[in-house]
């Protein structure tokens, strides 16, 4: 699948953790392959305390929203729910992802789907959650408090020009 997209990323997103986590951070790059989109998921800083909590689980979405903005109740509220735009039940969302698995606060992950290519999701956020998604409860499969988010540029501009 990666010879597909010629190794370079079509756009990609900087993760970082809420006022409540700050030491999360990380990056998800999102290659463009035949069919659908690859992720590439680096995360690190992920608290231990949740990880025990949850059994290493974190559930990952792509957003409908522009932002990583919100307020004191919901660090990231800007970034919406997740990315539907065919406007399906949860789990068939285009955003609806597998959980990260992590150890010891640090989540990899290599992640194809072909609900979306990177173009379709420009602009949208990447949202890391507290608990794993259930794939069940209705809207978003329950998967708690919003603990790190990203916003998804193109990156289309930078690999044409070679930086």
């Amino acid at each position: 699948m990666f010879k597909m997209s010629n190794g370079n990323p079509s756009a990609a997103a900087r993760i970082k953790g809420s006022g409540d986590y700050p030491d999360i951070r990380g990056k998800v790059e999102l290659y463009d392959t035949y069919g659908g989109t690859v992720l590439v998921v680096e995360i690190y800083g992920l608290p231990e305390t949740l990880e025990e909590e949850n059994g290493g689980f974190y559930g990952f979405h792509i957003h409908e929203g522009a932002g990583c903005t919100g307020d004191k109740e919901d660090h990231f509220k800007d970034a919406g729910m997740h990315f539907n735009p065919q406007n399906r039940e949860h789990p068939r969302h285009a955003g609806d992802l597998p959980p990260l698995l992590a150890s010891r606060g640090v989540a990899w992950a290599a992640v194809y789907t072909g609900r979306f290519y990177p173009e379709d999701v420009i602009g949208k956020t990447i949202i890391v959650h507290s608990k794993p998604d259930d794939f069940r409860t209705q809207p978003s499969g329950d998967s708690g408090e919003k603990i790190a988010c990203g916003e998804i540029v193109s990156l289309a501009g930078e690999i044409e020009e070679g930086n």
